[in-house]
C-alpha cells in the first residue's frame, strides 16, 4: 500500500502531471468559417476566459457589442473570449455564413467563435458539459462563465447580465488576477 501512496506522490507532482490541462478545456472545437479546429488546452490554457453561448437571432444578440468591448477592454491583460453559438433555443441561423455575417459584420466580433454546437443536456459538447457541472447549464443564450487561469469557473451570468454589469466585471477581474 504505502507503494502505490508513493508512486501516486510521484505522478502528482511529475512536469506532465502537474501540466495537464484542466478538465473544462479539454477538446477541441471547429472555428466559425474556418478550416482549423480551436484545441481548447493550447489555445486558453492558464488564461482567463469568458465562454459565452450565443444565438444569431435572439434578442439578446445586441450583447455581442458590449463583450466585444469587454474583450477590448481587458484581452491586453490576457483575457480571451470565446463564442459558442447554439440552436437550442431556436434562435441561430440555418448556417454558417449567416452566423458569420451576424458576429463579424453586424456587431464586429474579434473574439474566437466556434461553429454552432449543442449546448445543454446530454449531447452537449465537453466544454458546457463541465461548464454546466461546476455551475449550472445555460437556460436561453447569451449565458456568460467567467473561468480563471487554473479552469475553474469564478462566476457565471444569465441573459438578463449585460457585459458591462459591475459585477460581470469583477469576476473577469478576478479571473485575470488568478495565478495559473
Amino acid at each position: 500500500m504505502r507503494g502505490w501512496a508513493l508512486a501516486l506522490g510521484l505522478l502528482a507532482t511529475s512536469p506532465s502531471w502537474a501540466d495537464s490541462c484542466p478538465d473544462v478545456l479539454q477538446g477541441q472545437l471547429p472555428k466559425l468559417r474556418a478550416k482549423e479546429s480551436i484545441d481548447l488546452c493550447q489555445r486558453f490554457k492558464g488564461k482567463p476566459l469568458v465562454v459565452v453561448n450565443t444565438a444569431s437571432f435572439c434578442g439578446f444578440a445586441p450583447q455581442f457589442k458590449g463583450l466585444e468591448a469587454l474583450y477590448q477592454r481587458y484581452k491586453g491583460q490576457g483575457l480571451e473570449m470565446v463564442g459558442v453559438p447554439s440552436d437550442d433555443f431556436k434562435q441561430e441561423a440555418k448556417d454558417s455564413e449567416e452566423t458569420a455575417k451576424v458576429c463579424y459584420a453586424n456587431y464586429g466580433v474579434t473574439f474566437t467563435m466556434t461553429e454552432p454546437q449543442v449546448v445543454k443536456g446530454p449531447d452537449a459538447v465537453h466544454l458546457f458539459k463541465i461548464l454546466a457541472r461546476q455551475s449550472s447549464a445555460p437556460t436561453w443564450n447569451f449565458y456568460k462563465y467567467v473561468i480563471d487561469r487554473q479552469g475553474q469557473v469564478v462566476d457565471y451570468f444569465s441573459s438578463l447580465t449585460k457585459p458591462d454589469d459591475p459585477r460581470l466585471v469583477q469576476a473577469v477581474e478576478k479571473a485575470i488576477a488568478s495565478t495559473p
